[in-house]
Formats: structure tokens, C-alpha cells, sequence
């Protein structure tokens, strides 16, 4: 699944055009290195979102294409 999209299903960033703006600009990286928005997301990658001075780190727990809003944090924990 697209970095994008995965942002997007497991609710970390609210809108896909949002996540993929993020992207572009460089304050989304995995593992340490900065992603485009067609990075392919596996289980395990630690997501780093910077967000003006703030860095929130999530570890990816599982992929889904479809998920309910109450089970969307199941898709991610954060470190």
C-alpha cells in the first residue's frame, strides 16, 4: 500500500491529498529516510511525521485496505 493511502486509512493524517502535500515536502520519512508518496508501506517501518516542531514516530502493525474508524489504531503504535 502507498505511504499516502496508508496515512490516510489509519487516520495519522485526515486527508490522502494532505498526506501526499506531506511528502512532497519532505517531513514524511520511514526508517529514517525521507519517502515520496509511492513508498510501498510493510509491517515493521517506523513512520516519522514532522509537523512544524513536532516529530511523532509510529511503528506499522499491520496493513488494511478498509478499516473502521474505531479499529484504525490497531493499524499502527506509536513509539
Amino acid at each position: 500500500m502507498r505511504i499516502d493511502k496508508y496515512l490516510k486509512v489509519s487516520r495519522l493524517i485526515k486527508r490522502r491529498s494532505i498526506a501526499n502535500e506531506a511528502c512532497d515536502s519532505g517531513r514524511i520519512s520511514v526508517n529514517g529516510r525521507p519517502v515520496k508518496a509511492s513508498y510501498d508501506v510493510k509491517v515493521g517501518d517506523i513512520i516519522e511525521i514532522t509537523l512544524g516542531e513536532r516529530v511523532n514516530k509510529f511503528e506499522v502493525t499491520a496493513i488494511c485496505e478498509h478499516v473502521l474508524k474505531d479499529d484504525a489504531s490497531s493499524l499502527y503504535k506509536p513509539l
